[in-house]
C-alpha cells in the first residue's frame, strides 16, 4: 500500500513542466513567523485541476491501485484469522498487530522524514512492504500460516506502513502546484475512499475464488506502480544520512512545540478518545460477519467504505452548516449507534444499513482530525506533527482492538460492542475542554483510514 492518508520539504511551484523550490527553512526558525497552510476549500470547477498535472496524476493513479491492494490485504488477514481461530482476542489482535508498530517507529519516522531524502525513504518502505506481503502470500498458499505467523507478518506490514506514513503525507506539496494544493488534498481523500469501497469487496471475491494467499500476492503487486513513480521521480535530492544526535534534536524540537501548543493538545486528546472506542466496530467485524462467508465479509467492509466515500463528498456542505466540533460530536454519536447496532442486530440486512451510516460518520471525524493535525504545526515541522498524530490515532486503534477483543473473549461480542458504544458517547464530553479549532478556519476535505 501507499498507506493510509494524505501529506516538508520546501514547497515547489510547477511552471511549464519545471519545478522550482523555495529555500529550506532552518529547523530552529521562529515558529510564530511561519504562515499556516491555505485552508480554503477548492472551487468546484478546480477540484480536478491537480489531475491535469502529470506528476500528481501519475502518483494518484498508482496510489489508488495500491490502496485497493491494501484493503484486499486487510480483508484477507482478518478473514484468515477468523478461519484459523474464532477467538475474539486473536481476531482483535490482527488490527492491533497492524497498528502496534506506531509505538516503535512513528516518532523517529517523522523526524527522519523532515530531514532526509523522502524519495529514497519511501522506496525503502515500499519495497519492505512488497517483500512482507509476498512472503505471507506464499506461506498462505502453501498452507503454512498459523495465527502467530499471521500476526507476525501483519506486524511487519504495519511496521513498513508506519515508517512510510509521515514521509508519504509530507510529499504532497512537492508533487502538486501551490494553486492546486487544496484540490490535491481533496483528491487524495477521494482516491483513498474509492479504494476503501472497492478493495474490500474485490478482496472478498478473490478470497472466495482463490483464497487469502492470492489476495496477499495481489497486494504485493499493487505496490509496483508507486515504486515505479518514485524510481522515476526527478526531485531535488535530500540528505541521505542522519546522525543520531540530529535525529534526537529534531524530535525534541517537535516535542517542545507540541507541548506548548493548545491546538496540538486538543487534536491529540480528541484523537485518542475517539480511536480507542471506535476500533471495536472494524476489529470485531470478522467475528460477527463470519457466517456470511468471505464474500459477505468483503461486501460489508465495502459498504462501510461506500459510506465513507459518500461522507467525504458531503463534508463541505456539512461544514457550512455547523462548526467542526459540532460535526465531530454529532458524527461520533452516529458512529456509536452504528457500533451498538452492529453488535445488537448482526443480520446481513441490518449491517448493510448500519455500516454505510457508520462509514459516513467515520470520515467526518477522521477528516476533521486530519485537517487539524495537518495545520497544528508550521510547515517545516509537518512530518513530525503528523507522526505524533499517527502515534495517538493508530496507537489508540491498536490498543482498542486488543482491549475489545479481550472484553469479547470474556463477555461476548455483543456486550463488547455495547461497551465500546458507551465509550464513544462518554468521549464526546472531551469537546467541552478540547476544541479542535479555537480560531475560525475552513478546512479541506481530507479523509484518513
Amino acid at each position: 500500500m501507499a498507506t493510509s492518508g494524505t501529506w516538508r520539504r520546501p514547497l515547489i511551484r510547477v511552471t511549464g513542466g519545471q519545478s522550482q523550490r523555495s529555500a529550506p527553512q532552518s529547523y530552529m526558525s521562529d515558529l510564530s513567523s511561519v504562515s499556516p497552510l491555505p485552508l480554503v476549500t477548492p472551487p468546484r470547477q478546480k477540484i480536478l485541476g491537480p489531475l491535469h498535472e502529470p506528476l500528481f496524476r501519475s502518483l494518484w493513479i498508482a496510489a489508488v491501485i495500491s490502496y485497493i491492494g491494501t484493503w484486499m490485504q486487510n480483508v484477507g488477514a482478518g478473514w484468515m484469522m477468523a478461519s484459523l481461530t474464532m477467538s475474539p482476542l486473536m481476531v482483535g489482535l490482527v488490527q492491533a498487530a497492524n497498528n502496534i508498530a506506531v509505538f516503535l517507529v512513528v516518532l523517529p519516522a517523522g523526524a527522519i522524514a523532515d530531514v532526509v531524502d523522502r524519495r529514497k525513504l519511501l522506496l525503502l518502505t515500499q519495497i519492505w512492504m512488497v517483500l512482507a506481503a509476498a512472503a505471507l502470500g506464499i506461506l498462505a498458499i502453501a498452507g503454512l500460516v498459523t495465527p502467530a505467523l499471521l500476526l507476525l507478518f501483519t506486524f511487519l506490514m504495519g511496521f513498513g506502513a508506519v515508517l512510510n506514513d509521515p514521509a508519504w503525507q509530507a510529499i504532497t506539496p512537492e508533487v502538486v502546484s501551490r494553486e492546486n494544493f487544496a484540490a490535491g488534498i481533496a483528491l487524495n481523500s477521494a482516491g483513498y475512499n474509492v479504494a476503501r469501497a472497492i478493495g474490500p469487496a474485490l478482496g472478498g471475491l478473490v478470497i472466495y475464488a482463490a483464497g487469502s494467499g492470492v489476495a496477499f500476492l495481489l497486494n504485493a503487486v499493487s505496490f509496483f506502480g508507486v515504486i515505479l513513480f518514485l524510481y522515476r521521480w526527478k526531485c531535488q535530492p535530500g540528505r541521505t544520512w542522519l546522525s543520531v544526535s540530529h535525529a534526537l534534536n529534531t524530535m525534541f524540537e517537535g516535542f517542545r512545540h507540541m507541548r506548548s501548543s493548545r491546538t496540538t493538545r486538543a487534536v491529540l486528546v480528541r484523537s485518542a478518545v475517539f480511536s480507542v472506542s471506535a476500533s471495536a466496530l472494524l476489529a470485531l467485524l470478522p467475528l460477527y460477519s463470519h457466517c456470511f462467508g468471505s464474500l459477505g465479509f468483503g461486501m460489508l467492509l465495502g459498504l462501510f467504505g461506500l459510506g465513507a466515500l459518500l461522507g467525504a463528498a458531503i463534508i463541505p456542505y456539512l461544514r457550512r452548516m455547523m462548526s467542526v466540533d459540532a460535526l465531530v460530536a454529532s458524527s461520533t454519536a452516529i458512529f456509536a449507534f452504528g457500533t451498538y447496532a452492529a453488535g445488537r442486530w448482526p443480520s446481513f440486512s441490518a449491517l448493510s444499513l448500519t455500516l454505510p451510516l457508520a462509514g459516513i460518520a467515520w470520515i467526518q471525524i477522521l477528516a476533521s482530525l486530519n485537517v487539524a493535525a495537518q495545520t497544528m504545526c508550521p510547515h517545516h515541522m509537518r512530518a513530525r506533527a503528523i507522526s505524533m498524530y499517527l502515534l495517538v490515532l493508530q496507537g489508540g486503534f491498536a490498543l482498542g482492538a486488543a482491549l475489545w477483543g479481550g472484553v469479547a473473549e470474556r463477555v461476548g461480542v455483543e456486550q463488547s460492542m455495547e461497551y465500546a458504544a458507551i465509550g464513544l458517547i462518554v468521549g464526546i464530553t472531551a469537546t467541552i475542554w478540547f476544541r479542535l479549532h479555537p480560531v475560525p478556519v475552513e478546512p479541506n476535505a481530507i479523509g484518513m483510514d
